[in-house]
């Protein structure tokens, strides 16, 4: 038995094509970037976290450790009430974190449901390097967390507390919230990073604390390979963020890095994927969905379902935070 499960990438027949409906602000072909190294983030926190990326990637270093280290920047911020430290709790007040990462050859570590340890982005990393498993959950990743050294703590922060106190004095009806960052704190959803280094290795990571107030033991589309992540480092990598249940239902950033073995560029298969989520379900203008992929030759693009999905880039001639295009805004 091998150290690490590889996840053998296969061209998929009779994918489909998604439904294209007319949009006159939709012009096929469009294509950004280009350069190498570079490193993609969602939303505004991405920008802090391409920095600490950046000084592993600018320097010659390996793309991997540059998504571990960019993630694990919203996870230490207690201001970011969705990734790790600080965010919000599910429905009985326990803070629980989902995370994956993937290297260029299709390796996969996973965490789901893991309380009381910081930083799962690195755990997952331990997953993918130190068992023969993809996922580990619950009390036995936060006991295998334990045994590799990570420190426990409680992770509910007096400001999260007071959030989900309000929430159960309110009535406790838990509801998916489109754009978190306009309702609570101005804050933001999944971190997703993709990094391809200077030897053309792309690799990516996801990691969250899921949806505020969700019930205890839910799972979000960010630790599942293929849904909140997918990397072929012969292709490009992509990841998703919003509504986790119909990313996992459609297997949303799989269909964009396939969709981009088929030829689309980054921001028409992120587009394909959104449609294909609104073809098959009658109820998406109440979610919001956010993809955002990266090539293996340093192209990049994004494509959301509900206005307001910001993305930051860094490459070494760019670095800015930018607002995909949507569907329905």
């Amino acid at each position: 038995m091998t150290s690490r499960r590889t996840f053998i990438t296969m061209a998929t027949a009779g994918l489909g094509g998604a439904v294209l409906p007319g949009n006159s602000g939709w012009a096929r072909g469009f294509q950004e970037g280009g350069e190498l190294p570079a490193v993609v983030s969602t939303w505004n926190f991405g920008m802090a976290a391409n920095e600490a990326a950046w000084k592993i990637l600018g320097s010659g270093g390996y793309a991997l450790d540059g998504v571990e280290a960019g993630a694990r920047i919203p996870e230490d911020d207690p201001a970011v009430i969705s990734v790790g430290y600080g965010g919000l709790p599910d429905d009985r007040g326990k803070v629980t974190l989902d995370a994956c990462i993937m290297d260029e050859k299709g390796n996969a570590g996973a965490v789901a449901c893991l309380e009381e340890i910081r930083h799962a982005v690195s755990v997952a990393r331990m997953v993918m390097e130190k068992t023969p498993h993809v996922m580990l959950t619950g009390r036995g990743a936060r006991d295998f967390a334990l045994s590799r050294g990570f420190k426990r703590e409680n992770l509910l922060t007096p400001a999260a507390k007071a959030a989900w106190k309000r929430w159960k004095k309110a009535g406790a009806h838990f509801k998916p919230v489109i754009n978190i960052e306009n309702e609570i704190l101005q804050n933001h959803d999944t971190i997703g990073i993709l990094a391809l280094d200077r030897q053309g290795r792309l690799c990516g990571a996801t990691t969250t604390s899921g949806m505020a107030f969700k019930m205890h033991g839910r799972v979000g589309d960010s630790p599942i390979a293929g849904a909140g992540l997918f990397v072929d480092g012969r292709i490009g990598g992509a990841v998703a963020t919003g509504s986790g249940e119909l990313v996992m239902k459609t297997l949303g950033s799989f269909l964009v890095v396939e969709l981009m073995h088929k030829g689309l560029s980054p921001e028409e298969a992120c587009r394909e994927a959104v449609m294909r989520i609104v073809s098959t379900n009658p109820g998406y203008r109440d979610h919001q969905i956010g993809y955002l992929a990266l090539k293996n030759n340093g192209l990049y693009g994004a494509y959301s379902l509900q206005p307001g999905f910001d993305y930051a880039v860094r490459t070494p001639s760019y670095n800015r935070l930018l607002t995909a295009r949507s569907l329905l805004g």
